[in-house]
């Protein structure tokens, strides 16, 4: 059977099962190929599993709406988040040249830009300019091995963290963003270093970046759900 054929097959199967009320045969059937969400356990897990296993199918190689110059938003709106602590103003200082890939390390690499716009599940939506280095090219540069399933991404704020898949991981719109509009990526947006995501939620697009794991497992990286957002009611997978 081709690859074609094998997808609407499964997805055929995943509707049914799902228009059935079967969640649990779909979750099933997606285990059985792989796509199984790490938050996929609990009464919401088998939806979980739906929504994650039928957009890998349906959407991994799309491409997240970019726009015009002209529709950049005139006063995007900043998130209010706790004033950076003394670790983040040592690293600022320093200009986060103690990183191993250091900022000027990063704007060594491609770059690339993209207008796209912060989809905020709590209404706080924008569009803006954002430039960076795919994080395609940040793994290929330091080297990932071929089990490697996710990449987490850490945060100075709060000492949040995240976690993606590798579909997303490697899509060309998926920066190391470190510019936005006409400069410097400001600290109310994230600065110096934020991860963009636009194929998913705005909570995806974690701010202050610190760090990066490369993992074939998230089981044992917290509480084992990819991030701390599904304690809190989030889906780990978020695509739009």
């Amino acid at each position: 059977m081709n690859n074609i054929s094998r997808r609407k097959l499964f997805t055929a199967g995943l509707a049914a099962t799902a228009g059935l009320g079967g969640l649990a045969v779909a979750a099933r059937l997606a285990r059985r190929y792989g796509l199984i969400p790490p938050d996929n356990g609990g009464v919401y897990g088998p939806g979980e599993t739906l929504n994650y296993a039928a957009q890998r199918l349906l959407t991994s190689h799309s491409q997240a709406r970019e726009f015009s110059r002209g529709m950049i938003s005139k006063a995007p709106f900043a998130n209010a988040v706790a004033p950076p602590d003394d670790r983040f103003k040592r690293l600022q200082a320093g200009g986060f040249s103690g990183w191993l890939l250091s900022l000027s390390d990063l704007k060594s690499l491609p770059i690339r830009s993209q207008i796209t716009e912060v989809v905020c599940e709590e209404g706080w939506s924008y569009i803006a300019e954002w430039i960076g280095t795919p994080l395609a090219d940040v793994l290929n540069q330091v080297g990932v091995l071929p089990q490697a399933r996710y990449v987490a991404y850490y945060s100075a704020d709060r000492n949040w963290w995240d976690s993606i898949d590798m579909s997303d991981a490697l899509h060309p719109q998926t920066l190391l963003t470190w510019a936005m509009n006409d400069g410097d990526l400001p600290v109310g947006f994230g600065g110096p270093l934020r991860l963009r995501v636009p194929r998913q939620l705005g909570y995806k697009s974690v701010k202050y970046i610190t760090g990066l794991t490369v993992t074939d497992s998230l089981k044992n990286l917290g509480n084992g759900l990819g991030s701390p957002g599904p304690e809190f009611g989030y889906s780990w997978y978020a695509g739009i």
